[in-house]
């Protein structure tokens, strides 16, 4: 028999001696099989290549296992970790992670996630604010379980996880304040995310509650090369910043190599600088970065479990997670 040819159970039953019920229970967990046909199955099962086909005994419970993670900028550092931890606790979990980047916009998207739809896929995971909303109505519309991480969609039967962005900025602006920085900015990218505008409204309005001067800067995508044109925009003002928040690590991480290397400004003795996402670079030494921490282990955790809960509940919940400040060296006084 070829490597490519479908081994049935039965044919495992036949090779093992036993009957087509007890190759089943076999490979059921926690049902009653004897040692002696256990051993006989796995050895049949060895010698002819068998493997149990779980995605139809799934469909036979009207489950296929199968778990869609809709992501925009896979590559970033801190997505690229969320997946990790998802794609592991899902594994974990018995489920199938399949990945449907929404970078392009060319109906691709639409393509991939009808085609996940059409393999009956349990639920999709949202990992981003960047996807549209109508990308979330279709997986409601086909029956799947909905995750939908930093997002503001209202959308009943759904489990949103999102952090204490507004709250987080405002701990930035007294760590400003207690270094001695008086001109305070917000450098931002025109993603226009939930969770990015959260931490700009957030650091707006507790500059201003302490009387602060404060201004924002948004330019592109939210990566090094915006950090670098927003960091060569506010520091080629009169009036230059001496402490700036950056929406993301990526951005923090560009804005401070110009502010360093093309103005010869010291951080933190002339610029106090935080960022957000506590991303690996963000703890190298060219950067000691003062940054958020996002619980990428608690957000997987919790999404994952939630989607294992075979009754859940139909109203829509809402989780909202804490991001760790974490003192580094680019805020003086850390």
């Amino acid at each position: 028999m070829s490597a490519r040819d479908f081994v049935s159970a039965q044919e495992v039953a036949d090779r093992a001696g036993v009957s087509r019920s007890a190759v089943s229970r076999t490979f059921t967990p926690g049902a009653s099989v004897s040692a002696e046909t256990r051993r006989r199955v796995m050895e049949a099962a060895e010698a002819l290549g068998y493997h149990v086909n779980e995605l139809a005994r799934g469909l036979m419970r009207n489950e296929s296992g199968i778990v869609c993670l809709i992501v925009s900028d896979v590559a970033t550092p801190y997505r690229s970790a969320l997946l990790r931890e998802l794609t592991l606790m899902l594994q974990n979990a018995g489920k199938v992670a399949m990945l449907i980047s929404t970078d392009r916009s060319d109906g691709s998207v639409d393509r991939a996630l009808r085609q996940a739809i059409r393999y009956r896929a349990d639920a999709s995971i949202i990992l981003s604010g960047m996807p549209d909303k109508s990308i979330a109505q279709l997986c409601l519309r086909s029956g799947q379980r909905l995750v939908l991480i930093n997002r503001d969609d209202e959308q009943p039967g759904t489990l949103q996880i999102n952090l204490d962005d507004q709250e987080a900025a405002g701990r930035v602006v007294t760590a400003f304040a207690r270094a001695g920085c008086q001109r305070l900015a917000f450098a931002n990218s025109e993603a226009g995310t939930p969770s990015l505008m959260a931490r700009e409204r957030g650091f707006v309005t507790a500059a201003r509650a302490l009387g602060m001067e404060v201004s924002v800067e948004r330019y592109g995508w939210t990566g090094y090369d915006a950090g670098r044109v927003l960091a060569q925009r506010m520091l080629t003002r009169t009036q230059r910043p001496d402490g700036v928040f950056c929406a993301t690590d990526l951005l923090a991480c560009g804005f401070m190599d110009a502010a360093r290397h093309q103005f010869s400004i010291s951080v933190p003795g002339q610029l106090c600088v935080a960022g957000f996402d506590d991303i690996e670079q963000a703890s190298w030494s060219s950067y000691d970065l003062t940054t958020f921490a996002q619980p990428v282990v608690a957000i997987a955790s919790k999404a994952v479990a939630w989607l294992a809960n075979m009754t859940p509940d139909d109203g829509e919940q809402s989780i909202r997670l804490h991001a760790e400040l974490v003192w580094r060296g680019s805020i003086r006084g850390g």
